[in-house]
């Protein structure tokens, strides 16, 4: 600063505060650049010994003062395997020497990631909402002209910029519910229980978060099936809650049993109040599809034993195995009659992550939630209300989904040409996957009904289990590892999904092209035959 009132001179003062951090730091102070020597006082050499104790006291924050409920999250998806990865790419591009010349990840679903081209229609509607300047452009069709209008005539300002309301844009709540009506045959659906959210992983959390309570034997039980997603597993530890194991049927195609449900829940009784059933339908990881009669029983289930019932129904879209097909828990509820349909609690869920769009990014989601109470219902938008809203261009997106061309309009045979081309090639790879996986000694893999993974069971000899041990590794771990190391190609352990005790898997995604996925399989059939040569 210049000289104030009181004289201040603003250039000694800076030179001692910089003399002072360099006393800090160890070094010689510079004086200024004049003839003369300056003089430090013991008081300047206190000051910097200070400055020196303050930058090396401990951390507030630490692995032991931390929450412990964070601490205990695990996320295989995006776990330890994924993180050596990253450090292999990192190698690779420095000139480091790998028997291979890239990785490939194969351990989550991001389709557009493994060269899926996005949706036209869907990225049309996005831009014109992001850029409403080019709603003059004879480049953009009408009827992606008409839906950005109808959104941006919901949002603040018409702008996508713009805060909506917490439950998220109105019109466009709207137009899920019409979605759902359309899908279940006419089923009733009012866009008040219409909740869009952050992806499907936002509303899941939601949900969990305003049903966990108590403590000890009373704190809440929640049922996942075993293999899972592991974001259940991880909501469940932070929350604090207890998490119920039931194991899906591996002999018999990753069936749901209802027999393994009261198994589970009389055994969590002893220790927990378990309230909450959770399903996955498609599943992940195992793709299994669950037929009308499955549904029918675990919904009554449910209503017999008084269990909020969450169905997981991002992959609905994802079904490939003749025979099946997908029916939503909320119309086989209805279908039920009214006993059940007006008292079973139900929260379902959708993305526009997964199915034929593939827009992970975008962060789309919506659920739906039906008989609940009216004052939970203004507790569930109270806390929603806490992250203000939904990313909008995720809400717009989410509406191209539930919204999309249909017939007589423009863009109409493109859209269908596009989502069916998608859905086809996954139907592809699905049944490639699942034929070259059983062609391997010591690998067995269920029919990838539906989702866009597969689970291979893999059989690992006792001295593999035994060196894994020595590094500390879970075997599925160790096997994945070396995978990685030898072959670039990055799986996750089935231990990150949960598996019944002395079994092995890994999940991998089917989303590489056809090609590619070609050469990943034959890549791990080679892997596998050599490391049970190896540790036979």
């Amino acid at each position: 600063c210049g000289r104030g009132p009181g004289g201040c001179r603003g250039g000694r003062t800076d030179m001692a505060l910089r003399c002072v951090a360099s006393l800090a730091a160890g070094r010689q102070p510079r004086g200024p650049r004049r003839e003369g020597t300056v003089r430090w006082s013991s008081a300047a050499k206190a000051s910097a010994v200070k400055i020196n104790e303050k930058a090396s006291r401990e951390k507030i924050l630490t692995l032991e003062s931390m929450n412990p409920q964070v601490k205990a999250v695990e996320y295989a998806v995006r776990g330890p395997i994924v993180l050596k990865a990253g450090e292999i790419e990192k190698e690779l591009r420095k000139g480091i020497k790998k028997p291979f010349t890239e990785v490939i990840k194969a351990n989550i679903g991001d389709a557009h990631a493994m060269g899926q081209r996005p949706i036209t229609f869907l990225r049309q509607v996005v831009a014109l909402c992001t850029y409403p300047n080019l709603l003059d452009s004879p480049s953009f069709p009408e009827d992606a002209k008409k839906r950005a209008r109808r959104i941006l005539q919901g949002c603040g300002g018409n702008s996508l910029g713009s805060y909506t309301a917490s439950q998220g844009i109105n019109c466009i709540r709207e137009d899920v519910a019409s979605y759902i009506e359309r899908r279940d045959g006419g089923v009733p659906a009012d866009p008040d229980n219409i909740y869009l959210t952050t992806g499907a992983s936002d509303g899941i959390s939601a949900i969990l978060k305003i049903l966990i309570s108590g403590g000890g034997k009373s704190r809440t039980g929640v049922m996942i099936p075993i293999p899972q997603y592991p974001l259940y597993s991880a909501a469940i530890s932070e929350l604090d809650a207890i998490q119920v194991n039931y194991y899906l049927d591996e002999e018999n195609c990753w069936a749901l049993n209802v027999n393994e449900l009261r198994r589970a829940l009389n055994e969590a009784k002893a220790y927990c109040n378990p309230k909450v059933l959770c399903i996955i339908n498609p599943g992940n990881p195992t793709g299994q599809v669950q037929n009308r009669k499955c549904i029918e029983d675990v919904i009554h289930f449910a209503w017999e034993e008084k269990l909020f019932l969450l169905a997981d129904e991002v992959y609905q879209d994802n079904v490939y195995s003749e025979g099946c097909q997908f029916h939503s828990f909320k119309k086989i509820l209805y279908e039920m009659g009214p006993e059940y349909y007006n008292n079973v609690e139900l929260a379902s869920f959708h993305s526009t992550s997964k199915g034929y769009m593939g827009e992970c990014g975008y962060r789309g989601g919506y659920m739906e939630v039906i008989n609940l109470h009216p004052e939970i219902k203004g507790q569930l938008v109270k806390l929603l209300s806490v992250r203000l809203c939904p990313p909008v261009s995720g809400q717009a997106a989410m509406d191209i989904v539930v919204n999309p061309p249909v017939p007589g309009e423009e863009s109409y045979a493109q859209f269908i040409k596009e989502k069916e081309s998608v859905l086809n090639n996954l139907a592809k790879k699905a049944k490639l996957t699942e034929d070259m996986f059983n062609k391997i000694p010591g690998v067995h893999c269920n029919p990838l009904q539906g989702a866009m993974y597969a689970f291979p069971r893999i059989f690992i000899p006792s001295k593999a289990i035994e060196e894994a041990k020595a590094h500390k590794m879970a075997p599925d771990m160790f096997y994945c590892m070396k995978l990685l190391e030898e072959t670039g190609i990055c799986v996750v352990p089935g231990s990150g999904f949960g598996q019944r005790e002395g079994t092995y898997h890994f999940r991998m995604t089917i989303l590489p092209p056809v090609e590619k996925l070609k050469i990943l399989l034959e890549k791990v059939k080679d892997f596998h035959i050599k490391f049970l040569e190896k540790y036979a």
